[in-house]
């Protein structure tokens, strides 16, 4: 490789930097936690921009009333507020279009990732940031670590919060700067003790949730990672568009490279301790395929396969590319991941290579200034087998060599001496030659380098032969012929050696396309499912496809694994497999066929694992009963590596489902314990209250006073009982023990007994009926029904004003009844009709919640779809009150 060769900047990257010198300039201060001082940090940098004679104006701040912060943004000027009313309340947010019209060099936008409100021109406040920087300003902005969108999960899971109000990664990495605001956990607590992040009530509760040491710790380094992480991005830029090569030596980076001699396995162990002796840095394995990995003993190829899985398996990453020029690679592939030490193994080479070529790791030496190279002997590698992975023997080379390959040469050779000896008497030796070259150029791409070196010479001994003076003799008397087939004889090892090369290039493109097409194909397809058994079954059957082999998929169910799926789907494990499986669950190693742990086990086992955690083992035998390839084992790994995500993708799933669902559960019992303390203990209270008052001042009160009373008791004994029925309906809905008694109810009737149960509710309030006489019979159950239309028929009451109308309206639409009940109370806001028919559910009325426990639309929708029916709430005609409609079958 020539090391002064031209290098250039990216083109990606010049482009990126040409687009960037329109925009404005986006820095970020970021931060663990609330409270560490992002804003503070902002507003001081403005401050400094400001007396450099920068045009800083504010666009939003958040001071949160904490007087530090207030005084540093006094003295800038301030953009008035945009206020924009939704549901009857004013709310403030920053006001865009004053921003582009006042056309300031720098905005301060507070809060980068909060969600502005319906009516605002973009829907979240980084959207507000880009269009400021589209127009060329430059913006100051703040951000917690726990809103960015690929942290929210791991946030989650750390603090048992789930964070809302997230931002795309893709806002992060386009920023220009980012400034890390760290403050240790114990400043920050002390900050909370002392009232300068929240008032004192909210520090404590924050204390005992979300800020607690071990979050704030876990937080805080997931800020320094992220900070790490883009500053490292911005050097790479930086490198790329200034065609800086590297290494810049900003931290330590480590690259082993691998090869099939026998050392791959310890120089992967090597890279991993030099690692974490420079203070756990990162490290990557690369192995470069060149023309003759096609060509290697089985054997080998699998060395070099478990070396790179050993390399994931310890931390690492693995890379895998396709080269002839091996040194270049290396240096080329270092430079552009910006490793600072390469680690290379000194292989053992005979007499005639060392004198032919230099080695790699001499050539790494001489070409590779600026890096530190470690050539590591490993002891004595072990010999090359051979295909079958035996060692190789003498008096064996007879039943290796290809014979068909050397008859099909010497025929190619037979049938260009006869196309020669039919156009000698037209055409000169050099043209002659040039039959003869190109059969050997089609032998060399279809048989490789040796076939084609044996054709070569029989070509040239033919030539000599058949078409030379003296003719049919091997003797040269003219100094031209020599010439001519001399020149022919390295011409054609020449196109042997292009022609094999090509084939092996070709060998290795195919074989590239194909394993990248197989692992498109599974992630495409495993990426299309969401269901854990969908997606185990989708796993074997890919897998059986690519590999021709039996594959097993076990998951662990508690303390053991079961089969979650198998193809073909009747095959079994015996006890032996069973048993290599559950030691390589256990272990998080493979095991079974072909490794060092339980080698007689039929199958061979790899622990799909996802992080420190194993999810699961894929169980696999070749159908042709040998060892999986070295190719196969490297394919299997990838897939394994993707089917560990995609399994550990649903158990997140899962995870989250349950806790909302525990989080529900939470919300509901403590909904029913309010409602069961507010709506038992209300009537009671009235009832023990008017029983206390009629024993003990009987005398005093007179008829009209004790039938109140009565009718005190009466009306809240009425009122306890419809709640407990209530609650017992409900009960039969959840269990599905709801069994409705079929019979024809006449609509009026219906609608009738409903009315004369409200009397007392309905009062004097008008009443307005729209029922045909001939309308059809409904199929269901009276005494459900009826409590249906008695619940909707209360609410109506309970909302609508004492002298407004209820309308009851019924008509027939095809297979159905279409029964209407509208008041013409306050209505129910527009985001809300579906939610009113959710257990415990309360519509706000004014700032508080309406009376009663919430249950008795979701009972009526419970038992409006027993029936086959449908209910809905809606507007009233005139956009006035509620309308719930309700849809019950007709008699057939």
């Amino acid at each position: 490789m020539n090391e002064n060769h031209d290098i250039r900047p990216s083109p990606d990257a010049l482009l990126e930097e040409a687009r960037r010198e329109h925009r404005g300039k986006l820095k970020i201060f970021i931060g663990a936690a609330p409270g560490v001082g992002k804003t503070y940090s902002m507003l001081r940098a403005a401050q400094a921009r400001k007396k450099e004679g920068v045009d800083v104006v504010v666009g939003i701040v958040e001071t949160h009333q904490r007087s530090e912060t207030d005084a540093l943004s006094e003295g800038l000027e301030s953009i008035s507020r945009q206020t924009i009313s939704y549901r009857g309340i004013d709310f403030q947010e920053m006001d865009i279009d004053a921003i582009l019209r006042r056309k300031p060099r720098l905005v301060l936008v507070d809060e980068l990732a909060h969600s502005n409100i319906t009516g605002a021109r973009h829907p979240k406040r980084y959207q507000d940031v880009m269009e400021l920087l589209d127009a060329g300003i430059d913006v100051y902005s703040t951000l917690n670590v726990q809103h960015i969108e690929s942290l929210n999960d791991i946030v989650a899971r750390i603090t048992g919060v789930t964070v809302r109000e997230t931002i795309p990664d893709n806002i992060v990495q386009t920023a220009d700067s980012i400034e890390l605001i760290d403050l240790t956990p114990e400043e920050l607590l002390q900050r909370l003790k002392e009232g300068k992040v929240y008032i004192p009530e909210q520090a404590r509760l924050a204390m005992n949730r979300f800020f607690t040491p071990g979050n704030l710790t876990a937080l805080r380094e997931l800020a320094l990672r992220q900070a790490a992480e883009r500053v490292d991005e911005q050097m790479a830029s930086y490198m790329r568009s200034h065609a800086i090569t590297g290494p810049w030596p900003t931290s330590d980076r480590v690259m082993v490279c691998i090869a099939g001699d026998g050392q791959a396995s310890a120089l992967v162990r090597t890279a991993k301790r030099s690692a974490e002796r420079r203070q756990q840095s990162s490290w990557l394995t690369l192995y470069i395929e060149t023309h003759h990995h096609a060509a290697l003993p089985e054997a080998v190829r699998r060395d070099i396969a478990q070396a790179l899985h050993l390399s994931e398996s310890l931390g690492g990453e693995t890379i895998t590319v396709a080269s002839e020029d091996i040194p270049g690679e290396i240096l080329r592939i270092a430079r552009e991941r910006n490793v600072s030490v390469i680690i290379i193994g000194k292989s053992q080479r005979s007499t005639w290579s060392k004198l032919s070529r230099p080695s790699v790791a001499s050539s790494v030496l001489d070409m590779g200034g600026g890096f530190d190279i470690l050539v590591m002997n490993a002891g004595e590698t072990k010999r090359r087998p051979t295909t079958n992975g035996d060692i190789q023997t003498p008096g064996t080379w007879f039943t290796r060599i290809q014979w068909p390959a050397y008859v099909q040469a010497t025929m190619v050779v037979i049938f260009a001496s006869a196309i020669a000896w039919g156009v000698a008497r037209i055409a000169d030796l050099p043209t002659l030659s040039m039959i003869y070259l190109i059969g050997i150029l089609l032998i060399s791409v279809d048989r490789g380098f040796r076939v084609s070196a044996y054709a070569s010479i029989l070509s040239f001994l033919a030539f000599d032969f058949l078409f030379t003076e003296p003719r049919y003799s091997l003797i040269i008397q003219r100094h031209e012929d020599f010439l001519t087939l001399t020149f022919f004889l390295v011409v054609a090892v020449a196109i042997s050696l292009i022609g094999d090369r090509l084939q092996r290039q070709i060998h290795v493109t195919q074989r590239n396309a194909e394993r990248t097409q197989a692992l498109y194909d599974f992630n495409k397809a495993i990426a299309a499912v969401a269901a854990l058994d969908e997606i185990v079954q989708t796993v074997v059957r890919h897998m059986a496809s690519s590999l021709k082999a039996r594959v097993v998929l076990l998951l662990p169910q508690g303390e053991r694994l079961e089969v979650g799926a198998a193809c073909p789907p009747e095959t079994r494990l015996d006890t032996a497999s069973n048993a290599a499986m559950d030691w390589a669950w256990r272990h998080g190693r493979p095991a079974g066929f072909g490794s060092d742990t339980l080698p007689g086990a039929p199958y061979y086992g790899l622990p799909l694992r996802s992080g420190n955690e194993t999810v699961g083992v894929l169980a696999v035998r070749p159908n042709e009963g040998n060892n999986l390839s070295p190719d196969q084992l490297h394919f299997l790994t990838s897939m394994a590596s993707q089917s560990a995500i995609a399994i550990e993708r649903t158990k997140l799933v899962t995870d989250i489902a349950q806790s909302r669902l525990q989080t529900e559960t939470e919300r509901l019992r403590a909904s029913l314990l309010s409602s069961i303390s507010h709506d038992l203990r209300t009537p009671l209270v009235a009832i023990l209250g008017a029983t206390t008052s009629l024993r003990d001042y009987w005398d005093k009160f007179d008829d009209k006073s004790r039938r109140d009373l009565f009718s005190t008791i009466e009306d809240e004994a009425d009122r306890l009982n419809r709640f407990v029925q209530n609650l017992l309906d409900m009960t039969q809905l959840v269990s599905g023990g709801l069994a409705p008694k079929r019979q024809p109810i006449d609509v009026q009737d219906l609608i009738g007994s409903a009315l004369t149960k409200l009397r007392k509710q309905l009062g004097e309030r008008p009443l307005r009926l729209s029922i045909p006489d001939d309308l059809l019979s409904i199929d269901g159950d009276l005494s459900i029904l009826e409590r249906v239309f008695v619940n909707v028929i209360d609410n109506a009451c309970k909302y609508a004003p004492n002298d407004q109308p209820i309308s009851i309206n019924a008509r027939r639409e095809a297979n159905y009844i279409r029964l209407t009940i509208t008041d013409r109370g306050p209505g129910i806001p527009e985001e809300e009709y579906e939610r009113v028919f959710d257990m415990f559910y309360r519509v706000k009325v004014g700032s508080t919640p309406s009376s009663g426990a919430g249950l008795g639309l979701a009972i009526c929708r419970g038992f409006i779809e027993a029936h086959g029916g449908r209910i809905a709430a809606q507007p009233g005609p005139d956009g006035v009150g509620t309308q719930i409609v309700i849809r019950l079958p007709v008699v057939k």
